[in-house]
């Protein structure tokens, strides 16, 4: 065997190798975010219960976000993140606390508000594409059930519409078109952006 030969083939163990790394790493990554998620979930749950008890033992008729939808989400202090509330996909057995705003750090916890309100119908939510988080957006059809509840207990229901495939960078895009709630997170290798667009049950909040 040539020596050229002998390193292309020790080249070639190498890369194997590496790709297994980033694999296991990937999974790890993947089982970590899954647990600490499902543990601020747990707690979030909580405290959404405890809020909507409150705000029904006060007599609280119209909920606050009617009467002022400009008014800025509440969040719950979880483990020092902000989370305005939870998300549940049933089709896909998915039930996600969402951190108030996006970044790298929290995308790696949980979904996170990219931008927008759920009380102004317009909230854009990611997460990395995870199993455990929202690796499975592809997989949904139109008519396809979301469920969002703030941090008060308010609850906002959603259908599926439309499936997007955006490029990697389409802001614009991402938070344009007049949809109630869209979800969104990065192919692998991250050459484009799976995007599900929902639109509001009307009257199907508390």
């Amino acid at each position: 065997m040539s020596k050229w030969s002998k390193r292309f083939i020790s080249l070639g163990i190498c890369c194997l190798l590496a790709a297994l790394c980033l694999t296991a790493y990937n999974l790890w990554s993947d089982a970590r975010a899954g647990k600490t998620a499902d543990s601020a979930l747990q707690r979030l749950q909580q405290l959404q219960a405890a809020a909507a008890l409150g705000a029904v033992s006060s007599g609280e008729d119209i909920p606050e976000y009617i009467l002022h939808p400009e008014m800025q989400m509440p969040v719950q202090t979880i483990d020092g993140q902000d989370y305005i509330g939870t998300l549940e996909i049933d089709c896909l057995g998915l039930s996600l606390p969402v951190i108030s705003q996006w970044s790298y750090p929290g995308l790696r916890i949980a979904p996170c508000r990219y931008a927008g309100s759920a009380y102004q119908n317009n909230m854009v939510i990611a997460a990395h594409n995870y199993a455990s988080h929202f690796g499975r957006l592809k997989t949904l059809v139109p008519g396809d059930a979301v469920t969002f509840t703030d941090a008060d207990g308010n609850v906002f229901r959603y259908q599926v519409a439309e499936i997007e495939i955006l490029p990697p960078y389409s802001t614009q895009e991402m938070t344009d078109g007049n949809w109630d709630l869209s979800l969104f997170t990065c192919t692998i290798g991250g050459q484009a952006r799976v995007t599900v667009r929902c639109q509001r049950d009307q009257g199907a909040a508390r």
